[in-house]
């Protein structure tokens, strides 16, 4: 039996839906599919304007406008993050400035973050690794006695709360991906969320290549004209209805998906409690996505070896991110590996592994069994 890393979900009923997208002849963005979308989003998880977009980068390239990012302009990000985070401020010529991580969620130090601000700060961009929400509430209080916007990147979160506050609720903006390794998936796909209203009609005019569009659209003008810079920051439709389908059984999806948190969990316990490695410890009061379970090993060489005799059996487990700062557009901005030598250190000891849904119905006995196996081989019984 082979074990891959992901495999993207297929909805009961999904095809049937997108069939219907299909025959409408209504296939570019914001049309039915694409508004049931953010209307289930704001509804379920009380957000605020909610912009469909064709991928979660183009959400925070979106969102980096809105802010106002330009050249010399800096923003602090967790240096553990994928390149998207990155790449939105850098396209628009800012500055990243890297932060360190915490152990328990691979989420930013706030503490170390605190001691990067400077009056060049111009928004602060935490995540949410592995579904495990951020601390925005405190994020939120430090950037608000500086008046500097927060953009939450909620890429992984979808569905997860903190104290009764759904990811993307709190921050000015968040983002969330669609794309075929998140819980709920169009292939690609992605979505800006805008907290703030006075930033609403500017992100319909973003959103629609610089027009004013959208008051067309609402009946407030005949004519639409080009009013601002933007790009098509469009799902299609098609993709929306993918995209309906899966959010209509999110509970079913998360139930699912919590059995291989749970399985895992079990497993790896033991070897925790020995101090071989450590798993993802959520904050009090977080309710999770399960969208996915790390573990960091205790050296890289016990990494290592866990991850080939996994494959040796079929079982693809991955490393997660190399941290951005360690990289050659790192070293574009300054930065050496050794600058963040609690991200690097954790980063080189890290491994995900596999998570999908189908696994929690077909292989998951297997999967944990090789595991099973392999953790005696390091560690013995």
């Amino acid at each position: 039996m082979k074990i891959p890393f992901n495999k993207p979900y297929l909805a009961p009923g999904e095809e049937e839906i997108l069939l219907d997208s299909y025959r409408s002849r209504a296939h570019c963005g914001n049309h039915a599919y694409g508004s049931r979308c953010v209307e289930l989003l704001q509804k379920r998880y009380g957000l605020g304007g909610v912009f469909l977009t064709p991928s979660c980068t183009a959400a925070l390239e979106m969102g980096a406008v809105l802010a106002g990012i330009g050249p010399g302009d800096e923003v602090i990000l967790p240096s553990y993050t994928f390149s998207s985070t990155a790449n939105a401020i850098v396209l628009f010529g800012g500055r990243p400035v890297f932060c360190e991580v915490e152990p328990d969620t691979m989420n930013v130090d706030v503490e170390h973050l605190a001691s990067l601000i400077t009056e060049r700060t111009k928004m602060i961009v935490p995540i949410d690794y592995a579904g495990i929400p951020c601390d925005i509430n405190r994020i939120m209080a430090l950037a608000g006695k500086m008046g500097i916007p927060v953009m939450q990147d909620a890429a992984q979160s979808l569905h997860s709360s903190h104290n009764g506050q759904s990811c993307g609720a709190v921050a000015d903006l968040a983002v969330f991906s669609f794309h075929e390794t998140k819980n709920f998936t169009c292939g690609e796909g992605g979505a800006l969320v805008v907290n703030r209203p006075d930033w609403l009609e500017r992100a319909s005019f973003l959103q629609e290549k610089g027009t004013d569009r959208s008051l067309v659209l609402k009946g407030v003008r005949s004519k639409y004209q080009w009013v601002d810079k933007g790009s098509s920051y469009l799902l299609a439709d098609p993709l929306a209805a993918m995209l309906y389908a899966q959010l209509d059984k999110a509970e079913f999806i998360t139930s699912l998906r919590a059995r291989l948190t749970a399985a895992y969990s079990e497993l790896f316990a033991p070897y925790e409690a020995r101090g071989c490695l450590r798993t993802p410890h959520a904050p009090d009061g977080a309710i999770l996505n399960h969208h996915a379970f790390f573990v960091i090993f205790d050296s890289e060489a016990n990494q290592q070896e866990f991850l080939a005799r996994l494959i040796r059996r079929d079982i693809y487990a991955y490393i997660g991110y190399m941290p951005l700062h360690s990289s050659p557009m790192g070293a574009r901005f300054g930065y050496s590996p050794e600058d963040l030598p609690v991200t690097m250190d954790l980063a080189s000891r890290l491994v995900r592994l596999p998570f999908y849904v189908d696994l929690a119905e077909e292989g998951l006995e297997y999967c944990l069994e090789g595991m099973r196996v392999v953790l005696r081989e390091l560690y013995g019984e």
